[in-house]
């Protein structure tokens, strides 16, 4: 068997070498000895009769639920589910929401990340430091990065951070956005067209897809054209799509500015 394996293994694509690779290690974990073919500890194929009933009378494994998480965490604990929304709550005043926009242009920022903070030199070493939340956003309205760092125990706003020029990653509601730009868009027809090769069906929305984002500045990987050349100060993005379960569509060539809400292409 092991030559006639060895014979043919040649012949087999890279892929279908690596997949049979995986069958082989999941086999060799998952079948019990008796099947694998690999001896017992007494020695033969199969195992003592009292081996037998020992593992008969064993109980199958039982996955146990998560611990119920509290309302408030101690510590370095990470922020809890209540301490998240709080955070979240507190950190847009109402002055913030009515003067913001979010990536769909409705009023409020665009919340991008929530994250225990770092402790302050003062509160290193103290049995009980304050536990605070930083809360971040992304303000469509003047391309600003906010940054704001909440106290879960005062409940205020203990500072506020604004930014120009700052570009993080896009959060998955800016990619599905970005997404719908470009469907929308002339330059979008050739992820349509090649879409439809690959399913025999039309593309009519970004839930079709499986798709990442990352930001676009100019100048940094292709200068483009003059449409893209606030492109860092205003929110762009480039995209890797893939039809889901399905084959990649290059579309790395194709930026869209979430600012302006255009799409163009790179030289």
């Amino acid at each position: 068997m092991r030559k006639i394996i060895h014979r043919h293994l040649g012949k087999v694509v890279a892929g279908a070498a690596v997949a049979v690779t995986a069958t082989a290690i999941m086999i060799g974990v998952t079948l019990p000895d008796s099947a694998s073919g690999k001896e017992s500890t007494g020695g033969g194929p199969q195992g003592s009769a009292a081996e037998q009933g020992q593992a008969a009378k064993q109980l199958p494994g039982v996955v146990e639920d998560a611990p119920a998480q509290g309302k408030k965490g101690t510590g370095r604990d990470p922020l809890t589910d209540d301490e998240v929304n709080r955070a979240q709550t507190l950190a847009v005043t109402r002055g913030f929401r009515d003067s913001s926009e979010d990536v769909k242009g409705d009023k409020g920022p665009e919340r991008l990340s929530t994250d225990l903070t770092e402790l302050e030199p003062a509160d290193v070493g103290a049995a009980d430091p304050p536990r605070r939340a930083e809360v971040t956003y992304y303000d469509y309205k003047d391309d600003t990065y906010v940054t704001k760092t909440v106290d879960l125990g005062t409940g205020k706003v203990a500072s506020t951070d604004t930014q120009h020029g700052v570009q993080p990653p896009p959060n998955h509601d800016e990619v599905v956005e970005a997404t719908r730009l470009l469907l929308a868009d002339k330059l979008g027809d050739g992820l349509k067209k090649d879409f439809k090769d690959a399913t025999g069906k039309a593309l009519t929305n970004p839930g079709q897809l499986t798709v990442t984002g990352f930001v676009h500045r100019a100048g940094v990987d292709n200068p483009g054209p003059a449409s893209l050349k606030d492109c860092g100060k205003h929110r762009c993005v480039r995209l890797f799509t893939r039809v889901v379960n399905g084959p990649w569509i290059d579309t790395r060539q194709m930026v869209i500015d979430l600012s302006a809400r255009s799409v163009a292409k790179l030289d």
